[in-house]
């Protein structure tokens, strides 16, 4: 294996590889977007980038991740991998007073912090970005709208005297306009993508088998979908009494409902009515009464039994909503809720989930394992039933947020979580979505979906936790004539229109010479050899 060389690069720490030097010299020559799926080193090309700015610029460099955890994996990695003194590489985060880090700023070379931090140290005036020679992005699909990264970046290019910008991410996103919105937020002159199969990355990467399996809604819950769809027919009508749906809609999609009621809320600002009240709770209940469907076919009888005890609370609470308290007044909602009252889980899903992670470690003991849900109910249910397996040690990784019986994770217990993950205290690891993005989980053996996701950047994130230092095998688990598998469609249309999006815009810009090259004060020295 052959190595890194660089002065600020300890001996024999970085393998060298030819796709990550030829992405740092791209991002050296101007502003850049660079596309690597995960496990193969986005990190890696920052600090190849960051360290060469500082040779080249002095100054100062900043890296930006979304979460506490991740900062402080980054950071721990700069410290193992640099010939640099550990104090110069910095960790600022919500738990470091703002005057402590007024204080430390000027003391760092390398500063890894969580972006909202940064965002509101610009905004009293505590920290300036004139001489900061390099920013890096992390997971730059999140600049967009009014998240921190869009700011810091207008500031850093008005602020700094040389500023070089770097943005990284597994997935930018399917939409023209969504990846486009990135580009500007981030100040972007050039784009650079790699996949698994391009040449120079094939040899880093292993075969990842992918499967589906299809599953059938249960006869014995179907009496309880027919409820709760009967009262979704009757909030759909009473849309299209009041002119929001045409006379042939049978259905609304959750973006359109999102859309109705931004748009209503607007002009509620402008023109208070009570019609335009009546109807945004109206769509609020279209919303809770899909989201029980969901629950219902695509998760279980135990999640809606929890969704229902949520749905009640809200109701009877005092804050609660008008439109929790309809439907739980509803007579299809009380019967649905008396039919699920103490039922046992049934839905198939749950049992192929035992039986494929229970195959995997009969195979081969030795194994890491993740289930992803979108539901942390479902990340419980999963986690208790193969909690009774012999052999399977298994651990619920949700986020911090905490609600109604449901107790989040601190970040500190996430990475306590992960350290054992690692160590083979667990072997399988039940996640929502906090465990998509950015964390140092170690490459796994099965990556098992518990539903598809029409989310591109999802999936691709999800499926990325497998084939990363062996071979790897994801099963994505669809239950027949539900949402899941217009999602499976929908998810691999939204990840090859994201590839082919991304290499057109790339070649675009080589084609105009979009981009200009940026020169640090002193004089551009070449890349080192990595």
């Amino acid at each position: 294996m052959k190595y890194a060389v660089h002065l600020l690069i300890k001996p024999n720490k970085i393998e060298k590889r030819l796709y990550q030097s030829s992405l740092a010299k791209a991002a050296l020559e101007r502003s850049s977007l660079i596309v690597l799926p995960t496990g193969l080193g986005k990190t890696i090309v920052a600090l190849l980038v960051g360290i060469e700015r500082l040779e080249q610029c002095g100054g100062r460099v900043l890296v930006l991740s979304p979460t506490k955890p991740l900062v402080e994996q980054h950071a721990a990695f700069f410290r193992s991998s640099l010939n640099m003194n550990p104090d110069e590489i910095l960790v600022f985060t919500g738990e470091l007073s703002p005057s402590k880090r007024g204080e430390l700023w000027s003391t760092g070379k390398i500063i890894v912090s969580t972006p909202q931090v940064i965002e509101n140290d610009l905004v009293a005036g505590r920290l300036r970005l004139d001489d900061v020679a390099h920013i890096t992005f992390d997971e730059a699909h999140r600049a967009v709208g009014d998240y921190s990264y869009v700011y810091i970046a207008e500031t850093y290019m008005h602020q700094a005297k040389s500023p070089l910008i770097l943005g990284i991410t597994a997935s930018p996103g399917a939409s023209t306009n969504r990846i486009q919105e990135v580009c500007q937020n981030l100040h972007i002159e050039g784009v650079e993508i790699k996949t698994e199969f391009d040449p120079d990355v094939v040899p880093y990467t292993y075969e990842k088998e992918i499967e589906w399996r299809y599953v059938n809604v249960p006869d014995e819950i179907r009496k309880v979908r027919e409820l709760i769809g009967g009262v979704l027919t009757d909030r759909i009508n009473e849309l299209k009494r009041v002119g929001v749906l045409g006379p042939k809609r049978k259905d609304i999609s959750r973006r359109e409902l999102l859309w109705l009621q931004n748009n209503l809320q607007r002009r509620l600002k402008r023109n208070p009515n009570p019609q335009s009240f009546r109807v945004i709770s109206l769509l609020a209940e279209v919303f809770k009464i899909k989201h029980a469907m969901d629950m219902i076919e695509t998760q279980g009888v135990s999640a809606l039994q929890k969704y229902f005890d949520r749905l009640r609370n809200e109701a009877e609470s005092e804050g609660g909503s008008k439109a929790a308290r309809r439907l739980v007044g509803e007579d299809n909602i009380k019967e649905a809720m008396r039919l699920v009252e103490g039922r046992e889980e049934s839905h198939p899903k749950l049992e192929m989930v035992s039986q494929i992670v229970g195959e995997q470690l009969c195979k081969n003991p030795d194994s890491r394992i993740i289930v992803f849900t979108n539901f942390r109910d479902t990340a419980e249910l999963v986690t208790r039933s193969l909690g009774r397996l012999s052999g399977v040690k298994p651990v619920r990784f949700v986020g911090q947020a905490s609600r109604f019986k449901d107790n989040g994770l601190s970040q500190r217990a996430q990475v306590e979580i992960l350290q054992k993950f690692k160590s083979g205290e667990y072997n399988v690891l039940v996640g929502t979505s906090v465990a998509e993005e950015g964390l140092d989980i170690p490459s796994t053996d099965l990556v098992l979906f518990y539903e598809p996701v029409p989310s591109e950047i999802r999936s691709i994130q999800r499926k990325g936790r497998t084939g990363r230092g062996r071979v790897g095998k994801v099963v994505v688990l669809v239950t027949r004539g539900t949402k899941d598998e217009s999602y499976r469609w929908i998810s691999m249309k939204r990840e090859k229109s994201m590839y082919k999006k991304m290499k057109k815009m790339k070649e675009s810009w080589t084609e105009t010479g979009k981009g200009l090259k940026k020169e640090c004060e002193k004089e551009q020295k070449q890349l080192v050899d990595f």
